[in-house]
């Protein structure tokens, strides 16, 4: 079809966005339309293989938690090294996401969609082959490599093949696998220790991902293409023809695609650098999507990872010092059961997030979580006051509410956010910019917290994990962007 055929489509209201047909909807035979077109089955197919990065994201980041003491004991680790341990992964997810995510806008969304997973195997394979500390802390930081290409790639993969209605509640529900894979791995780790009691039990809970790891991994090789990613590089025929598979429904609608003329490869090219992140009129989404981030991931990974350690350190269920490895192995469980518990609220907080983020906003819900999330800790931070019975329910109480109103609102939003706000041609470079920021706070308080938590001990960590929950409302409400039911090519344009 030449180019003035096009150009009179376009004029006649027959040519339309890549946006548009994914959102449109059917009607019946009277007119009436349909308010909601079913999701195809490729749409779904994108969304399945798109939660396995949360879920073995928070698969090994938990579970880590759950081996550390085991690995302590079998590397006889100095406290500097537990902060490496817990820090590993954070720090490749830091580089992985802005240096690897960053690719999907050079190269396309599908192919670091397949690469992010088969180095995400890889490295699982050599991480339960690991002769010594050091060869784990470098298969632990390409894991997290590959965990981190895969925050923008997964978002992106969803939002730009989902319809703008439901966007919001597709990419909340494949980031609550995070919940998901966290809960999986205590599981995991209390089922390792349960079957074999012995030091070498963490290598079995990081081995139990590698066959799940090869089957999204092959199921991967068969989803589209992003048509907007196609569409905005100049590639009209191919992105008419991935919409068109994308689309595939019974009976078919639309009947028929036609989108608007291709861009020049100069046009293709314009904006597409690094360096509109930092113009005046992306900026202010820049800081929305990356300050308030960094601010949860230093409350959100440090209670996360040491959960555990906190409970055995607070509660005192536990011989104080382990007189061997069965001692070791029942504290460890000790620990274990209780971090289960409290996540089992992550889980909660993420199904509120995906009930009401299309209905309340991103902006009030990531508000109200970080005053919440300040909330629980400072009622954790009181315990230091109590003993006996008392001194439990504040620790739980005040965990729990934490973990709920951060998947309810901070943890959960900052990474729907800062997939819709940027424009088609920078997306992926713009979200792993900020989930990369936010790494740097997880990767702080990783290192840090357990260094932290001997020096100035639990309540004055908690304090100031407090101060940093009420920055990030304060900093969210200040930089707000409601992207709820935006089109993506609406918020681009308003952006570039």
């Amino acid at each position: 079809m030449d180019q003035a055929v096009i150009a009179e489509k376009i004029q006649a209201g027959q040519a339309r966005t890549v946006q548009d047909y994914i959102d449109e909807t059917p009607f019946w035979a009277d007119g009436t339309d349909v308010p909601d077109g079913p999701i195809s089955g490729m749409q779904w197919r994108i969304w399945w293989l798109s939660i396995a990065g949360k879920f073995f994201e928070g698969l090994v980041v938990f579970m880590t938690g759950v081996a550390l003491p085991l690995l302590a004991k079998e590397f006889s680790l100095t406290a500097a090294q537990h902060g490496m341990v817990g820090a590993a992964t954070l720090f490749g997810i830091l580089i992985g996401a802005s240096a690897l995510g960053a690719m999907a806008d050079y190269f396309g969304r599908k192919p670091m969609f397949i690469f992010e997973i088969g180095l995400f195997t890889l490295f699982l394979v050599l991480i339960v082959l690991s002769p010594g500390f050091t060869w784990f802390i470098v298969c632990l930081f390409g894991l997290g490599l590959a965990l981190g290409c895969d925050y923008p790639t997964a978002h992106v993969m969803i939002s730009e093949s989902t319809p703008s209605r439901v966007r919001g509640r597709l990419v909340l529900g494949a980031f609550g696998f995070q919940a998901a894979g966290a809960l999986a791995g205590t599981a995991v780790g209390y089922f390792a220790l349960s079957l074999d009691p012995d030091l070498g039990a963490w290598r079995w809970m990081y081995g139990a991902a590698i066959l799940p790891a090869l089957l999204v991994l092959i199921g991967r090789f068969s989803v589209t293409e992003s048509p907007h990613w196609l569409a905005e590089t100049g590639q009209r025929q191919r992105a008419e023809h991935e919409l068109k598979r994308l689309l595939e429904r019974h009976p078919p609608y639309p009947p028929a695609f036609t989108l608007p003329p291709a861009k020049t490869e100069s046009e293709a090219k314009k904006g597409s650098g690094y360096g509109v992140l930092f113009k005046k009129r992306t900026r202010r989404a820049l800081v929305l999507a990356s300050v308030p981030w960094f601010l949860q991931d230093l409350g959100t990974y440090g209670i996360g990872i040491f959960t555990p350690t906190i409970l055995a350190a607070s509660l005192g269920h536990k011989r104080e010092h382990a007189q061997s490895v069965a001692d070791l192995v029942n504290n460890d469980l000790l620990a274990a059961k209780g971090a289960a518990m409290i996540d089992v609220l992550l889980l909660l907080g993420i199904a509120a997030a995906i009930l009401l983020s299309d209905k309340v906003g991103r902006i009030r819900l990531q508000v109200v979580g970080f005053i919440g999330c300040a909330v629980g800790l400072f009622i954790a931070a009181q315990s230091a006051g109590f003993d006996g019975p008392m001194k439990l329910v504040l620790i739980f109480a005040g965990f729990m509410l934490f973990n709920f109103m951060t998947n309810l609102g901070p943890n959960a939003q900052t990474y729907l956010i800062a997939g819709e706000v940027f424009p088609t041609k920078v997306r992926a470079k713009g979200a792993g910019f900020a989930a990369s920021f936010a790494k740097i706070g997880a990767c702080t308080t990783a290192f840090l917290f357990p260094i932290l938590l001997a020096d100035i001990g639990t309540q004055a960590l908690l304090y100031g994990l407090v101060a940093t929950s009420l920055l990030g409302a304060a900093m969210t409400w200040m930089f707000r962007i409601e992207t709820k039911g935006v089109k993506l090519d609406t918020v681009g344009v308003e952006l570039e």
